[in-house]
């Protein structure tokens, strides 16, 4: 089945692009791995940068680009549990059939939050990857956390990594880790999710109270910069910017430290970065000195900036991954009030979103994988979920487990031609197309006229190499 985004594209253009379209990867293991170039064999996941491409090595060296999904995990409200009852009659059978649905639609992995304990028990066990909550699981001990749509929220936008028993709590959390570290199919860890790291860290932490640990610190910090009396009137723009350097530095130190002595062997991922923070280069700069592998929870974008995936690979060091996108589809019958993700009009744009995006991604270069955001939607019915889970079409199967088929039908056809799609990419192949600049998916503001300048427009630079593109307008 041919990439739906190159439906429409004539002459010159679709000729080159037809062995991509009309074929699915013939080069690759059955974890996903390209067989052509096996790498160093380390028995567990590692990256690599090769001819200037990130890579993601499998544990039997077959570089690979993954592909996976948040959150597969089972629902808990009542008609949903129902419904789970009536279609699988247990985890055993659930794990089994998903782990399968995965595979067939050409994802090798889950993402974070997903009930790993199952889905490790089937015979070939998909890769996966863990969250930790350093921050946010001290933050419940010592108190003074609250929750926000998404996320933890801090006082101030202030985590608590001046606390003295923050240290030590990441070591006792971490202890468990060595009993993952000999997992060839674990991937690594991610620390947290979505921490606040202000650009005006210093004066959020000066402005606590006295005997604040937080407080003290920035203190001290200012003080060994412009004197012993200086105080919250002598901070300049600069020194806003390094200590959120010193901040973001002493978490990952932390965390970093606490993981890989109970488990040297996988990757630390990092705390998924999003929002303002994915403007900061100096977060990246900080974070790329403790980090293999920088992940990113990547909104409001219909197509990948190529500027910004430079910026974060350039500062950190280390390659991407994307670990939360998604659009929402009207179709599915959900109000779609909650999460930050697209709203379009049908699965199908839900899919022609899916392909845009990972095209960008894997023309970048720097980005070694995805994960979807996520498994299943979301169940009115659970009152309890976070703000931005209640109402919205996010999964790739609806709340009672049935799948969304245009949606999987087109995150297929990317899956299964990532390794055709790199090499395409990587010729360095111009194509030029007509220059009018019009959406091939309907959107909030599809009714206007595109803002961008043609030269910077990016659905017009995403048309240029050959696939179907979105207007930002």
């Amino acid at each position: 089945m041919p990439i739906a985004g190159l439906q429409g594209v004539s002459g010159s253009v679709r000729q080159s692009l037809t062995p991509i379209c009309e074929k699915t990867d013939s080069d690759r293991n059955s974890d996903g791995g390209r067989l052509l170039d096996k790498s160093q064999t380390t028995g567990f996941f590692h990256t690599t940068k090769h001819d200037d491409r990130w890579w993601l090595v499998d544990p039997k060296g077959f570089p690979c680009i993954y592909k996976g999904i948040a959150s597969v995990t089972p629902l808990h409200a009542p008609s949903a549990m129902a419904a789970f009852q009536s279609k699988f009659s247990s985890r055993t059978n659930w794990a089994a059939e998903t782990t399968s649905l995965l595979r067939e639609n050409g994802f090798i992995g889950v993402g974070a939050w997903s009930d790993t304990d199952a889905l490790r028990s089937v015979p070939r066990p998909l890769a996966y990857t863990r969250i930790l909550n350093f921050m946010n699981g001290y933050g419940r001990i010592r108190g003074g956390t609250y929750s926000q749509p998404g996320h933890t929220g801090y006082p101030k936008d202030c985590i608590f990594v001046f606390d003295p028993a923050f240290e030590n709590f990441c070591d006792e959390h971490a202890r468990t880790l060595a009993q993952n570290k000999n997992d060839p199919w674990l991937i690594g860890y991610f620390s947290d999710n979505e921490l606040p790291f202000s650009p005006t860290s210093l004066s959020n932490y000066v402005a606590f109270p006295e005997k604040d640990p937080g407080h003290a610190a920035a203190l001290a910090w200012l003080r060994a910069r412009h004197g012993p009396l200086a105080g919250a009137q002598d901070i300049v723009p600069r020194d806003q910017s390094d200590f959120l350097v010193f901040v973001v530095d002493r978490y990952f130190r932390v965390t970093s430290s606490a993981i890989k002595k109970y488990d040297p062997n996988h990757l630390f991922l990092g705390s998924r970065f999003y929002g303002s923070n994915l403007s900061q280069p100096e977060i990246f700069r900080a974070a790329g000195h403790w980090l293999d592998v920088t992940s990113v929870n990547w909104y409001h974008a219909w197509t990948p900036d190529p500027g910004r995936l430079a910026m974060w690979e350039h500062e950190s060091g280390k390659p991407v991954l994307i670990t939360e996108w998604y659009a929402k589809g009207m179709d599915s019958g959900l109000g779609n009030h909650g999460g930050a993700g697209w709203v379009v009009k049908t699965q199908r744009d839900r899919g022609l979103y899916y392909q845009n995006f990972t095209l960008g991604l894997l023309e970048s270069k720097v980005c070694i994988g995805w994960d979807w955001f996520k498994y299943a939607d979301n169940d009115p019915e659970d009152t309890g979920a976070d703000p931005s889970n209640r109402d919205s079409n996010k999964g790739i199967l609806n709340n009672r487990y049935e799948p969304y088929n245009p949606l999987l039908d087109a995150m297929k056809q990317i899956n299964e031609r990532t390794s055709s799609l790199v090499e395409y990419f990587d010729q360095k192949t111009k194509i030029r197309f007509p220059t009018n600049c019009s959406p091939n998916l309907p959107h909030r503001r599809a009714a206007l006229p595109c803002r961008y300048a043609p030269s910077r427009c990016p659905s017009r630079r995403i048309r240029e190499r050959g696939f179907a593109a979105s207007c930002d307008g």
